[in-house]
């Protein structure tokens, strides 16, 4: 590193990404933030540099300097890394170690030795401190260890899923030609064999990932699980909405002989509140009458499907929001991007699958691209050809926003 880009890094101050430390901290010290920038986005350690910015350097050589921060990782950290170490030249006589590492790290939560436990220590802006247990199981779930949709919901028995929507499912969309009597224990093992069900200690329940999807309860046991809809008059947030609704209800609907819906599911209530509370122009195609929204339905419900799927469930108190201004519309999904994905990725057809479940059975439903690449080839190329915009893809630490212009 130049010596011009050590004066920008230490100018900035500490953040989420750059934490000052003397170089004869406890091991256990320097673990800690290691293992936090680990467990956020990376960034570094800069030893030799006080808490104000002011460089005191490194007090033995860095070879040194580098073996004991080399082993404190090893010995003091679970699973153990190997971050990147270089050196930088701050004046004569005077050096700045730095300790990097990456944001893409694949083995959350990593964990500190705390005398004899282990303890997953977080970045919260300039501070690092003990992981809460919902911040905890996040990061399992980020680094695929942990599949939050699989978890039973308690209080709940797979007689709380709607039976109805369940045959539905297993007759006309899937196929089957035989399927249990309900309620006998092979409907029980059939619900269990597609993680609708999970048993534990002798009683079954419904999982997330079944009361999302068949719940007809699904607010009450999983109030995360809803799209709250608003229309405002403007292009930013108002108390006076012209529309507020909180849309609860199983993601899947409930369909019948040719392919009748008797009653529709939650992306298909999304779309109907965007379409109660946008304009349609019609004209003429030859004889036909032809209805032209503010936004293609096609672009609208992807977006919102997407958003239902692939949202982060473990973060409880809050839902989906679907937010309509005079310019704009907008569909915030809550959790941040797993390990290297990008916003700009996703608008390359990246795939990724937070809860695969859900994927598998709106796949099923024809709400989910088959190649899993609906951003690329449905919302982006339909926004184009409705009014020639693109749309925006705003991902932050805490949520992806997708964006279309009216």
């Amino acid at each position: 590193m130049k010596r011009t880009d050590l004066q920008q890094l230490i100018a900035g101050g500490e953040n989420s990404r750059v934490e000052f430390k003397r170089d004869d901290v406890r091991p256990a010290a320097l673990a800690s933030e290691i293992g936090a920038l680990l467990n956020h986005e990376g960034g570094c350690v800069l030893l030799g540099v006080e808490d104000d910015g002011s460089v005191t350097g490194l007090s033995r050589e860095s070879h040194r300097a580098e073996e004991w921060a080399m082993q404190t990782a090893r010995d003091h950290l679970q699973p153990p890394v190997i971050p990147s170490w270089e050196v930088a030249e701050w004046s004569a006589g005077t050096q700045v170690g730095i300790v990097s590492v990456p944001s893409s790290a694949p083995d959350k939560p990593y964990k500190v030795r705390q005398g004899n436990t282990w303890v997953t220590k977080v970045r919260v802006g300039t501070t690092t401190r003990d992981a809460s247990r919902e911040e905890e199981q996040r990061l399992y779930q980020r680094s695929g260890g942990l599949r939050y949709g699989i978890k039973p919901v308690l209080g709940t028995s797979p007689l709380d899923l709607d039976s109805r929507r369940l045959l539905d499912y297993f007759g006309r969309v899937r196929g089957d030609s035989e399927v249990p009597e309900p309620d006998s224990p092979q409907w029980f093992a059939l619900l269990r064999n597609l993680e609708l069900a999970v048993e534990i200690d002798g009683a079954t329940y419904a999982t997330v990932d079944g009361m999302l999807l068949f719940g007809p309860q699904a607010g009450r046991f999983v109030p995360q699980s809803g799209v709250r809809a608003i229309c405002y008059p403007g292009s930013v947030p108002d108390y006076a909405a012209r529309a507020d609704e909180d849309i609860r209800g199983p993601l899947v609907p409930l369909g019948g002989a040719n392919d009748i819906i008797y009653e529709i599911g939650l992306a298909d209530r999304a779309w109907d509140f965007v379409r109660r509370n946008t304009e349609v122009t019609a004209h003429l195609e030859g004889a036909r009458r032809v209805d032209r929204w503010d936004y293609p339905e096609a672009a609208v419900r992807e977006v919102v499907v997407n958003a239902l799927v692939h949202r982060d469930y473990s973060i409880a108190g809050t839902d989906v929001l679907l937010a309509i201004f005079d310019d704009r519309l907008e569909v915030r999904s809550p959790g941040r991007l797993p390990n290297s994905v990008t916003d700009e990725a996703i608008k390359s057809g990246v795939r990724y699958a937070r809860n695969q479940t859900l994927v598998n059975f709106l796949r099923d439903y024809r709400y989910v691209d088959a190649r899993g690449m609906g951003i690329l080839h449905k919302v982006i190329p339909t926004m184009a050809a409705h009014n020639g915009t693109e749309p925006d893809f705003v991902a932050d630490e805490h949520s992806l926003t997708v964006r279309l212009w009216k």
